[in-house]
């Protein structure tokens, strides 16, 4: 097993704050330190407004480019856009964030995967498609079968070693296939690519 993760807590709410290093220190692959010294940056909001984004941007803004997982006590779909076009790698509810959730987030994270509850996912599915998207973006480019079977299996859940080995492809192949999806549509992530193939009928 590797050294343990490092990972920082920022929040708004001190009190939320503790909570949160509570919650990590209860995690054996992690080590909580200061955000601008972590790897992933575990963000604690009640809702992701203006001000909450503007905190994910500072925080990948930071030295060593941490990962976020942001946790929200509301999170609905359009929410959850936001906070993904504003760099966040994991979304999850607070009532959701018990130790062995958060550590999985974090640890995704930290390999440069992406979680999203699929209850959230279901709602971003069923949110009508920017027309942005649909007019100059996955309709004019359409996708490849390898970019296809790898976005499907991570719409089900699956990481980039799992993929890797389920498709016969390297870990490095995977990450390259997926980099190239989201540069080529001018996606923020993972989950982002995800929602908008499935939304526009590609998966």
């Amino acid at each position: 097993m590797g050294a343990p993760v490092t990972v920082g807590v920022v929040a708004l709410d001190p009190v939320l704050e503790a909570g949160t290093r509570t919650t990590l220190l209860a995690c054996p692959d992690l080590t909580v330190c200061e955000p601008a010294d972590a790897r992933v940056a575990v963000l604690t909001v009640d809702r992701p407004g203006p001000a909450e984004l503007d905190m994910v941007r500072a925080t990948r803004a930071l030295r060593h480019s941490p990962a976020v997982v942001l946790v929200a006590g509301a999170l609905a779909s359009g929410d959850a856009l936001h906070a993904l076009a504003a760099g966040a790698r994991g979304l999850l509810p607070r009532r959701d964030a018990d130790a062995p959730r958060l550590a999985h987030a974090v640890l995704a994270a930290s390999r440069d995967d992406c979680t999203l509850p699929p209850r959230l996912l279901e709602q971003l599915l069923d949110r009508p498609a920017d027309p942005r998207h649909a007019a100059g973006g996955w309709t004019d480019g359409m996708l490849s079968d390898r970019e296809r079977s790898v976005l499907r299996l991570l719409a089900d859940g699956h990481e980039t070693a799992e993929i890797a080995q389920r498709l016969a492809y390297s870990p490095r192949t995977v990450t390259t296939v997926v980099r190239d999806i989201t540069q080529r549509f001018r996606l923020r992530n993972r989950a982002h690519a995800v929602a908008y193939a499935l939304r526009a009928g590609l998966l």
